[in-house]
Protein backbone atom coordinates (compact mmCIF):
# COMPACT_ATOMS: atom_id res chain seq x y z
CA UNK A 1 0.00 0.00 0.00
CA UNK A 2 0.98 3.47 -0.93
CA UNK A 3 2.63 5.22 1.69
CA UNK A 4 0.57 8.18 3.87
CA UNK A 5 1.29 11.40 2.80
CA UNK A 6 1.74 13.59 5.74
CA UNK A 7 -1.32 15.83 7.02
CA UNK A 8 -1.66 17.93 10.20
CA UNK A 9 -4.81 16.51 9.95
CA UNK A 10 -6.05 13.72 12.03
CA UNK A 11 -6.24 10.53 9.70
CA UNK A 12 -9.25 7.93 10.14
CA UNK A 13 -7.27 5.27 11.53
CA UNK A 14 -7.05 7.14 14.23
CA UNK A 15 -10.17 8.28 14.89
CA UNK A 16 -11.15 4.39 14.40
CA UNK A 17 -9.09 3.71 17.15
CA UNK A 18 -10.16 6.90 19.52
CA UNK A 19 -13.48 5.62 18.91
CA UNK A 20 -12.75 2.05 20.16
CA UNK A 21 -11.42 3.76 23.26
CA UNK A 22 -14.68 5.08 24.26
CA UNK A 23 -16.28 4.95 27.81
CA UNK A 24 -18.89 1.69 27.21
CA UNK A 25 -22.14 3.41 27.21
CA UNK A 26 -25.42 3.07 25.54
CA UNK A 27 -24.89 5.60 23.32
CA UNK A 28 -21.21 4.68 22.21
CA UNK A 29 -22.89 1.01 22.07
CA UNK A 30 -25.36 1.92 19.83
CA UNK A 31 -24.47 1.48 15.87
CA UNK A 32 -25.45 4.93 15.14
CA UNK A 33 -22.32 5.86 16.90
CA UNK A 34 -19.76 3.97 14.43
CA UNK A 35 -18.09 6.04 12.22
CA UNK A 36 -19.97 5.26 8.83
CA UNK A 37 -16.35 4.56 6.52
CA UNK A 38 -15.86 1.39 10.38
CA UNK A 39 -19.23 0.07 9.82
CA UNK A 40 -19.53 -3.00 8.67
CA UNK A 41 -23.17 -3.35 9.18
CA UNK A 42 -24.03 -0.13 7.11
CA UNK A 43 -21.12 -0.76 4.45
CA UNK A 44 -22.82 -3.97 3.89
CA UNK A 45 -26.37 -2.78 3.20
CA UNK A 46 -28.74 -2.38 -0.06
CA UNK A 47 -28.60 1.26 0.87
CA UNK A 48 -24.60 1.15 0.23
CA UNK A 49 -24.53 -1.26 -2.83
CA UNK A 50 -23.28 1.64 -5.35
CA UNK A 51 -20.38 2.08 -2.90
CA UNK A 52 -19.39 -0.94 -2.56
CA UNK A 53 -18.99 -1.42 -6.72
CA UNK A 54 -17.12 1.36 -7.04
CA UNK A 55 -14.84 0.44 -4.21
CA UNK A 56 -14.35 -3.24 -6.07
CA UNK A 57 -13.30 -0.92 -9.16
CA UNK A 58 -11.50 1.65 -6.70
CA UNK A 59 -9.32 -0.67 -4.80
CA UNK A 60 -7.87 -3.15 -7.70
CA UNK A 61 -7.48 0.30 -10.16
CA UNK A 62 -5.45 1.86 -7.19
CA UNK A 63 -3.21 -1.18 -6.71
CA UNK A 64 -2.57 -2.21 -10.42
CA UNK A 65 -1.26 1.52 -10.85
CA UNK A 66 0.64 1.91 -8.16
CA UNK A 67 2.59 -1.70 -9.49
CA UNK A 68 2.70 0.00 -12.29
CA UNK A 69 0.42 -2.50 -14.83
CA UNK A 70 0.07 -0.84 -18.38
CA UNK A 71 -1.58 -3.70 -20.31
CA UNK A 72 -2.69 -7.50 -20.35
CA UNK A 73 -3.14 -10.92 -21.82
CA UNK A 74 -6.08 -11.98 -20.45
CA UNK A 75 -6.82 -15.63 -20.45
CA UNK A 76 -9.89 -17.09 -20.10
CA UNK A 77 -11.19 -20.76 -19.65
CA UNK A 78 -12.18 -23.99 -17.62
CA UNK A 79 -11.80 -24.14 -13.96
CA UNK A 80 -12.23 -27.96 -14.43
CA UNK A 81 -9.41 -28.94 -16.94
CA UNK A 82 -6.39 -30.35 -14.74
CA UNK A 83 -2.76 -30.40 -15.62
CA UNK A 84 -1.81 -33.18 -17.91
CA UNK A 85 -1.66 -36.05 -15.39
CA UNK A 86 -3.36 -35.24 -12.59
CA UNK A 87 -6.74 -36.62 -12.06
CA UNK A 88 -9.89 -35.45 -13.55
CA UNK A 89 -11.46 -34.13 -10.02
CA UNK A 90 -14.39 -32.91 -11.81
CA UNK A 91 -15.98 -35.43 -13.79
CA UNK A 92 -19.07 -36.73 -12.67
CA UNK A 93 -19.04 -39.94 -14.60
CA UNK A 94 -16.46 -42.14 -16.76
CA UNK A 95 -17.83 -39.97 -20.38
CA UNK A 96 -16.85 -36.51 -18.64
CA UNK A 97 -13.53 -37.74 -16.76
CA UNK A 98 -12.78 -39.21 -20.65
CA UNK A 99 -13.08 -36.01 -21.83
CA UNK A 100 -11.43 -33.62 -19.25
CA UNK A 101 -8.36 -35.42 -19.55
CA UNK A 102 -8.05 -35.26 -22.80
CA UNK A 103 -8.87 -31.38 -22.90
CA UNK A 104 -5.78 -31.41 -20.26
CA UNK A 105 -3.55 -30.97 -23.36
CA UNK A 106 -4.83 -26.97 -23.38
CA UNK A 107 -3.00 -26.52 -19.83
CA UNK A 108 0.02 -27.23 -21.47
CA UNK A 109 -1.22 -24.67 -23.83
CA UNK A 110 -2.57 -22.44 -21.91
CA UNK A 111 0.81 -22.24 -19.75
CA UNK A 112 3.29 -21.82 -23.09
CA UNK A 113 1.10 -19.04 -24.11
CA UNK A 114 1.68 -17.33 -20.64
CA UNK A 115 5.23 -18.02 -20.98
CA UNK A 116 5.19 -16.54 -24.20
CA UNK A 117 3.69 -13.30 -22.93
CA UNK A 118 5.94 -13.00 -19.85
CA UNK A 119 8.86 -13.28 -22.09
CA UNK A 120 7.63 -10.03 -24.31
CA UNK A 121 6.76 -8.58 -20.75
CA UNK A 122 10.24 -9.37 -19.25
CA UNK A 123 11.36 -7.96 -22.23
CA UNK A 124 10.03 -4.47 -22.25
CA UNK A 125 11.10 -1.67 -19.97
CA UNK A 126 7.02 -0.71 -19.33
CA UNK A 127 4.99 -3.08 -17.36
CA UNK A 128 2.91 -4.59 -20.59
CA UNK A 129 1.60 -7.61 -22.10
CA UNK A 130 1.25 -8.78 -17.78
CA UNK A 131 -0.38 -12.21 -17.60
CA UNK A 132 -4.24 -11.95 -15.81
CA UNK A 133 -6.41 -14.79 -15.09
CA UNK A 134 -9.46 -15.75 -13.23
CA UNK A 135 -7.33 -16.82 -10.20
CA UNK A 136 -8.58 -20.19 -9.48
CA UNK A 137 -7.83 -23.88 -10.60
CA UNK A 138 -7.82 -25.32 -14.24
CA UNK A 139 -6.89 -22.91 -17.33
CA UNK A 140 -6.26 -20.14 -14.70
CA UNK A 141 -3.97 -21.93 -12.63
CA UNK A 142 -1.91 -22.46 -16.08
CA UNK A 143 -1.65 -18.85 -17.07
CA UNK A 144 -0.37 -17.85 -13.57
CA UNK A 145 2.17 -20.94 -13.58
CA UNK A 146 3.26 -19.86 -17.15
CA UNK A 147 3.98 -16.37 -15.99
CA UNK A 148 6.00 -17.46 -12.93
CA UNK A 149 7.85 -19.64 -14.86
CA UNK A 150 9.51 -17.16 -15.87
CA UNK A 151 9.56 -14.81 -13.05
CA UNK A 152 7.09 -12.50 -13.99
CA UNK A 153 3.96 -10.79 -12.50
CA UNK A 154 0.41 -11.94 -13.02
CA UNK A 155 -2.82 -11.14 -11.79
CA UNK A 156 -5.33 -13.24 -10.21
CA UNK A 157 -9.14 -11.84 -10.68
CA UNK A 158 -10.52 -14.28 -7.80
CA UNK A 159 -14.41 -14.09 -6.61
CA UNK A 160 -16.40 -14.97 -4.04
CA UNK A 161 -18.68 -18.52 -4.86
CA UNK A 162 -21.09 -20.60 -3.12
CA UNK A 163 -18.32 -23.56 -3.19
CA UNK A 164 -14.66 -22.07 -1.89
CA UNK A 165 -12.11 -21.17 -4.56
CA UNK A 166 -8.82 -20.06 -3.16
CA UNK A 167 -6.56 -18.61 -5.21
CA UNK A 168 -3.52 -21.06 -7.00
CA UNK A 169 -0.33 -20.42 -6.15
CA UNK A 170 1.20 -19.41 -9.14
CA UNK A 171 -0.61 -15.85 -8.90
CA UNK A 172 2.09 -12.84 -7.54
CA UNK A 173 0.31 -12.23 -3.98
CA UNK A 174 0.51 -8.72 -4.01
CA UNK A 175 -2.13 -8.47 -7.19
CA UNK A 176 -4.20 -11.15 -6.04
CA UNK A 177 -7.79 -9.70 -5.89
CA UNK A 178 -10.90 -10.64 -4.60
CA UNK A 179 -14.38 -9.90 -6.17
CA UNK A 180 -17.67 -9.84 -5.16
CA UNK A 181 -19.47 -8.66 -7.91
CA UNK A 182 -18.91 -10.14 -11.20
CA UNK A 183 -19.54 -6.72 -12.97
CA UNK A 184 -16.66 -5.29 -11.55
CA UNK A 185 -14.17 -8.09 -12.36
CA UNK A 186 -14.94 -7.62 -15.51
CA UNK A 187 -14.38 -4.07 -16.00
CA UNK A 188 -11.11 -5.17 -14.73
CA UNK A 189 -10.34 -8.39 -16.83
CA UNK A 190 -10.46 -6.19 -19.94
CA UNK A 191 -9.36 -2.24 -19.02
CA UNK A 192 -6.00 -3.14 -19.96
CA UNK A 193 -6.43 -6.27 -22.10
CA UNK A 194 -4.38 -6.00 -25.41
CA UNK A 195 -5.30 -9.83 -25.84
CA UNK A 196 -7.89 -11.94 -24.52
CA UNK A 197 -7.11 -15.93 -24.94
CA UNK A 198 -10.29 -18.19 -24.69
CA UNK A 199 -9.86 -21.89 -23.71
CA UNK A 200 -12.53 -24.59 -23.66
CA UNK A 201 -14.51 -24.20 -20.56
CA UNK A 202 -18.27 -23.63 -19.47
CA UNK A 203 -20.39 -21.01 -18.41
CA UNK A 204 -18.21 -18.87 -17.13
CA UNK A 205 -16.12 -18.83 -20.31
CA UNK A 206 -18.62 -19.02 -23.01
CA UNK A 207 -19.97 -15.32 -20.68
CA UNK A 208 -16.67 -13.86 -21.09
CA UNK A 209 -16.06 -14.52 -24.86
CA UNK A 210 -19.42 -13.70 -25.59
CA UNK A 211 -19.27 -9.92 -23.51
CA UNK A 212 -15.82 -9.24 -25.05
CA UNK A 213 -16.89 -10.37 -28.63
CA UNK A 214 -19.99 -8.32 -28.16
CA UNK A 215 -17.82 -5.28 -26.77
CA UNK A 216 -15.66 -5.64 -30.37
CA UNK A 217 -18.50 -6.22 -32.39
CA UNK A 218 -20.72 -3.22 -31.03
CA UNK A 219 -17.77 -0.88 -31.49
CA UNK A 220 -17.64 -0.43 -27.63
CA UNK A 221 -13.90 -1.56 -27.43
CA UNK A 222 -11.02 -1.47 -29.67
CA UNK A 223 -10.06 -4.71 -32.02
CA UNK A 224 -7.88 -6.51 -30.28
CA UNK A 225 -6.52 -9.91 -30.69
CA UNK A 226 -9.15 -12.41 -29.71
CA UNK A 227 -7.82 -15.86 -29.58
CA UNK A 228 -10.20 -19.08 -29.50
CA UNK A 229 -8.44 -22.17 -28.37
CA UNK A 230 -9.12 -25.45 -30.19
CA UNK A 231 -10.91 -25.44 -33.31
CA UNK A 232 -12.66 -29.67 -32.81
CA UNK A 233 -13.84 -27.98 -29.33
CA UNK A 234 -15.33 -24.31 -30.06
CA UNK A 235 -17.14 -26.38 -33.64
CA UNK A 236 -19.11 -28.67 -31.73
CA UNK A 237 -20.29 -26.04 -28.84
CA UNK A 238 -20.83 -23.11 -30.92
CA UNK A 239 -22.30 -23.24 -34.46
CA UNK A 240 -21.30 -19.73 -36.04
CA UNK A 241 -21.97 -20.60 -39.67
CA UNK A 242 -25.66 -21.06 -38.11
CA UNK A 243 -25.60 -17.86 -36.84
CA UNK A 244 -24.31 -16.14 -39.86
CA UNK A 245 -27.27 -18.00 -41.96
CA UNK A 246 -29.67 -16.83 -39.58
CA UNK A 247 -28.84 -13.33 -40.30
CA UNK A 248 -28.33 -12.77 -36.25
CA UNK A 249 -24.63 -12.26 -37.00
CA UNK A 250 -23.11 -10.31 -39.56
CA UNK A 251 -21.28 -12.87 -42.42
CA UNK A 252 -18.17 -11.63 -41.20
CA UNK A 253 -18.36 -11.25 -37.62
CA UNK A 254 -16.47 -14.63 -37.10
CA UNK A 255 -13.43 -12.38 -38.55
CA UNK A 256 -13.71 -10.81 -35.04
CA UNK A 257 -11.91 -13.73 -33.38
CA UNK A 258 -8.71 -16.46 -34.79
CA UNK A 259 -9.08 -19.94 -33.79
CA UNK A 260 -5.81 -21.52 -32.89
CA UNK A 261 -4.66 -24.62 -31.41
CA UNK A 262 -1.42 -24.32 -29.77
CA UNK A 263 0.37 -21.08 -27.79
CA UNK A 264 2.51 -20.68 -30.50
CA UNK A 265 0.22 -20.16 -33.31
CA UNK A 266 -1.30 -17.26 -31.06
CA UNK A 267 1.79 -15.97 -30.12
CA UNK A 268 2.49 -15.15 -33.79
CA UNK A 269 -1.45 -13.79 -33.97
CA UNK A 270 -0.22 -11.37 -31.50
CA UNK A 271 3.31 -10.69 -32.69
CA UNK A 272 1.94 -9.73 -35.93
CA UNK A 273 -1.29 -7.38 -34.70
CA UNK A 274 1.36 -5.45 -32.30
CA UNK A 275 4.62 -6.04 -34.68
CA UNK A 276 6.33 -7.63 -31.71
CA UNK A 277 9.97 -9.49 -32.02
CA UNK A 278 9.92 -13.13 -32.42
CA UNK A 279 12.00 -13.87 -29.06
CA UNK A 280 12.00 -17.21 -29.60
CA UNK A 281 10.54 -20.51 -27.40
CA UNK A 282 10.71 -19.63 -23.33
CA UNK A 283 13.64 -21.33 -21.87
CA UNK A 284 12.73 -25.71 -21.17
CA UNK A 285 10.14 -25.91 -24.33
CA UNK A 286 10.76 -29.41 -26.48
Amino acid sequence: MAKRRPTPLRTSEQDVAASKRAPQTPQTQSPAFRLAFADDDFLTSEDTRGIRFQLEYQKTEHRLREHGINSTVVLFGGARIPEPGKPAWAAKNETQKKNLELASRYYDEARRFAQLAAMTSNSLDDKEFVVVTGGGPGVMEAGNRGAADLGAQSIGLNIVLPHEQAPNLFVTPELSFNFHYFATRKIHFLLRAKVVAIFPGGFGTLDEFFETLTLIQTGRMERIPLLLFGAEFWGKVINFEALAEAGTIAPTDPDLFTVVDTAQQGWDVVRAFYELPDLGPPPGWK
